[in-house]
């Protein structure tokens, strides 16, 4: 039997590709790994990626989500916040995007999980876990 190991890319359905990338890039600095037309986009994560699935049919996430992991949760709840985006209550930071996704914001330094060091310096990131992520 084969063991789960990790994840490698999540996809996302959103109306518009191009607009979906702007209001994410609102919140989040990232790299568009690529893209197939108007179909599919890619957004880099290092090791793992989100893709960006166009689909024209609303939908809402009422339990599914994710955790998007990131080096400064705090700033991603101010720019959401400023922005007009409901966000849950702290610690939480959890919200829904336009096309009805359910994502949540994790701090690298709180979770157990680690990126490898070369992937860090790929990313060009130098993050410490926090003693309870540790142990």
């Amino acid at each position: 039997m084969a063991r789960l190991v990790g994840i490698n890319h999540i996809a996302l359905e959103v109306a518009d590709l191009d607009e979906a990338l702007r209001w994410y890039g609102r919140f989040f600095e990232f790299e568009l790994r690529g893209r197939i037309g108007s179909q599919m986009a890619f957004i880099d994560m290092g090791d793992q990626f989100v893709a960006l699935a166009r689909d024209e049919q609303p939908h809402v996430d009422r339990e599914r989500h994710f955790g998007l992991v990131v080096d400064d949760k705090a700033a991603v709840r101010q720019s959401l916040e400023e922005a007009g985006v409901a966000v849950t209550r702290a610690p939480n930071c959890s919200f829904r995007d336009p096309w009805g996704n359910h994502v949540q914001v994790v701090d690298y330094r709180e979770i157990q999980f680690a990126k490898t060091e070369r992937v860090l310096a790929g990313m060009g990131l130098e993050l410490e876990k926090t003693e309870g992520a540790l142990a």
